[in-house]
């Protein structure tokens, strides 16, 4: 029984009450949300916890890796032996072409050199391999095994051995994420191969791009391979990135609907090459400005009246 006058300790202690902390959690998550989104404060938190995570998703995808390795392993001797007979065979194709190249380049260098034209800029990259999707649903993302340390940067091109795959856009101290060019934020500025026609290509999801904001009446047809313009500074040029698959013109529309397969292995996973930056364009040279004459001490004109 309670003395008089006072009342038992309740047996469960209370804290705030739940649409309190409701309220507080939410506020304090649409608060942390804007702040990353408009002043990226939680990137460095990225970061360190990508750093800590890492061990644990190697670890994780040991599994795979061991039975992807023991079937590989295990492979039959007849298809390795006819993939090297058929690579063989490719190579004593192209040995004329092969064996031809330096000279061809050497050829080209001099005849640049003589026309007193810029050289092209060398190709060089990094290979990297393709861990796995980023698991954003919404974007087409990947990631690869190669990060700072090894010297990848954001905004760095990605290539296979067919085309163009995409772009660095988020670079962690081991891995790097990179978006493909079916994402529909990409973007990418190209030129049709058989006439030179410039246009930019848009990601379009489900494997698909798409040529936005060309005529009805462009000369685009079926079957276009499309190839990198170097316009934007990014990609080297004459990269291919697509081929065009159909086409739909329709008079009521200013603009014409090209969608295009993308060359390179988007939905393929394997080893990739990340190509280095590109040298920074010069800035224009500046116009010289010309100096207005202050007023009183330019050369005055004498005006004569005519009478009627």
């Amino acid at each position: 029984m309670s003395a008089v006058g006072h009342s038992p300790p309740p047996f469960f202690k209370r804290g705030p009450a739940p649409l309190a902390q409701l309220t507080f959690f939410l506020c304090l998550s649409l608060l942390l949300l804007v702040a990353d989104l408009r002043f990226h404060t939680l990137e460095w938190a990225r970061i360190a916890v990508a750093t800590v995570v890492w061990p644990a998703q190697r670890l994780a995808g040991m599994p795979a890796v061991a039975a992807g390795d023991a079937s590989d392993f295990f492979s039959s001797l007849a298809t390795l032996q006819a993939e090297n007979g058929e690579l063989r065979r490719r190579q004593l194709a192209t040995a004329n072409q092969l064996l031809r190249q330096d000279h061809l380049e050497q050829e080209n260098m001099r005849l640049r050199a003589l026309l007193d034209m810029k050289a092209r800029q060398p190709a060089e990259g990094r290979i990297a391999e393709i861990l796995y999707a980023a698991r954003d649903p919404f974007s087409r993302r990947v990631v690869i095994d190669k990060g700072l340390q090894a010297g990848i940067a954001t905004g760095q091109a990605v290539i296979d051995d067919v085309g163009v795959l995409g772009q660095v856009t988020r670079v962690f101290p081991l891995t790097a994420e990179v978006t493909l060019l079916t994402d529909k934020e990409q973007a990418i500025p190209v030129q049709v191969q058989r006439n030179g026609l410039r246009a930019v290509l848009n990601g379009a999801g489900a494997g698909m791009m798409e040529l936005r904001f060309l005529a009805a009446n462009a000369d685009v047809r079926s079957g276009d391979i499309l190839v990198t313009s170097g316009l934007d500074g990014i990609y080297l040029a004459g990269l291919p990135v697509a081929k065009v698959s159909h086409i739909d013109r329709d008079n009521s529309y200013a603009f014409a609907h090209i969608f295009c397969e993308p060359l390179a292995g988007v939905e393929r996973w394997g080893q990739v090459l990340v190509l280095g930056s590109r040298e920074a364009m010069p800035p224009p040279p500046e116009e010289p400005v010309e100096q207005k004459e202050k007023p009183g001490k330019g050369k005055r004109v004498k005006r004569t009246h005519k009478t009627p």
